[in-house]
């Protein structure tokens, strides 16, 4: 266990609200989602709904003082991977958004990369361990 920094437990309360927000959105509102970025409505669904679990383990972990390291450094490398994974599913011409696809999918490539980004800079400033 590490003493979590001011920077790290903000960087992932800010990705527990953006990831707990796109969770209801496309997991109750996947068939308008669905429509309106030409995205296939069970992948948003499925995204939702994975975003449900996540946003909860982010959100638990901003709320501690202190936070297992290996845990932190699986948020940071999946959002890493996510937005990874979110160019290469644009470029892979396995769905075929429309415009406002596209640049909701960039954004929160873009949004999941720069919280990857702070999360590590807050780990890194993160205390030395502390005794369980």
């Amino acid at each position: 266990m590490i003493d979590a920094s001011t920077l790290l437990r903000r960087a992932l309360l800010a990705d527990a609200i953006f990831s707990g927000i796109a969770a209801l959105g496309f997991t109750f509102g996947a068939s308008a989602f669905a429509s309106l970025f030409n995205l296939p409505e069970a992948l948003l669904r499925e995204t939702g709904l994975f975003l449900i679990a996540y946003a909860a383990l982010v959100g638990w972990l901003a709320s501690r003082a202190s936070v297992a390291k290996p845990l932190v450094l699986l948020v940071v490398v999946g959002n890493a991977a996510w937005t990874v994974g979110s160019i290469a599913l644009l470029l892979s011409g396995a769905v075929s958004p429309n415009i406002s696809g596209e640049l909701m999918v960039v954004a929160q490539a873009i949004a999941t990369g720069v919280f990857a980004e702070l999360q590590y800079v807050g780990l890194r400033r993160s205390g030395s361990a502390v005794a369980a």
